[in-house]
């Protein structure tokens, strides 16, 4: 394992350095010492390594991640796995607003809590969150799964299009043009395979669906002052 001491070598250094092994190399282990609440860690990866933060990280912890899987033992802030489009991202404490935001594809696991906006206009990413989640998240979710095994705020999946939201929990209230919806039995095997692969002991049958209702995908005269 190679290891990064981030307070004595710097951000730039280390973003440099991973961003390296793109290329064939068989340093495919990382440990970062010292975070200590810096900023956009780990963003832009593209290659399967291993990056595993020893410490809390500040915003955006994680964007744009393509292919790498990479472990923060603490806190998340802001944007953490923005935009992602492979890999894994886990938490082990909670997470900040608007996680897995815009992202593309592999898989966001928050062992804590999530704030606000968590999902918002996901777009094929699974997140699994273990505790709750805050108000407007999944707000214009487009595709993909959010799997909360606590409660949900305020205007869950407001003005979402197909992304499937699950809800072990209670939910405060839910956003404008999402309903709640049956729950068949290949939704349970998605559910049954993200559990697993987060590491959660949640059953999938606890669960309720969440989703669009499909009243604002075409214009309607008789809601022409509501556009």
């Amino acid at each position: 394992m190679q290891t990064f001491d981030l307070e004595a070598q710097g951000l730039r250094e280390l973003n440099s350095t991973l961003h390296a092994q793109v290329d064939e190399t068989n340093q495919t282990s990382w440990e970062i010492t010292n975070p200590k609440g810096s900023h956009a860690i780990a963003v832009g990866l593209d290659a399967p390594i291993e990056v595993n933060i020893k410490g809390s990280t500040g915003y955006y912890c994680g964007g744009m991640n393509k292919q790498a899987t990479i472990n923060v033992s603490g806190s998340a802030g802001p944007g953490t796995a923005e935009n992602m489009m492979s890999g894994k991202i886990v938490i082990d404490g909670d997470a900040s607003q608007y996680a897995g935001a815009t992202g593309h594809g592999g898989l966001l696991v928050i062992k804590g809590n999530a704030s606000s906006r968590c999902g918002i206009s996901m777009k094929g990413i699974n997140i699994v969150v273990h505790g709750n989640i805050g108000h407007m998240s999944a707000f214009m979710a487009q595709s993909g799964n959010l799997v909360v095994c606590g409660d949900a705020g305020d205007a869950l999946g407001d003005s979402c299009y197909e992304a499937r939201l699950f809800v072990r929990g209670s939910v405060k209230s839910l956003g404008a043009d999402c309903e709640e919806k049956e729950m068949r039995p290949e939704h349970i095997k998605i559910l049954k395979e993200l559990l697993a692969e987060a590491d959660s002991d949640a059953k999938p049958e606890e669960f309720k669906r969440y989703g669009s209702a499909r009243n604002l995908y075409n214009f309607d005269v008789d809601n022409a002052t509501a556009y």
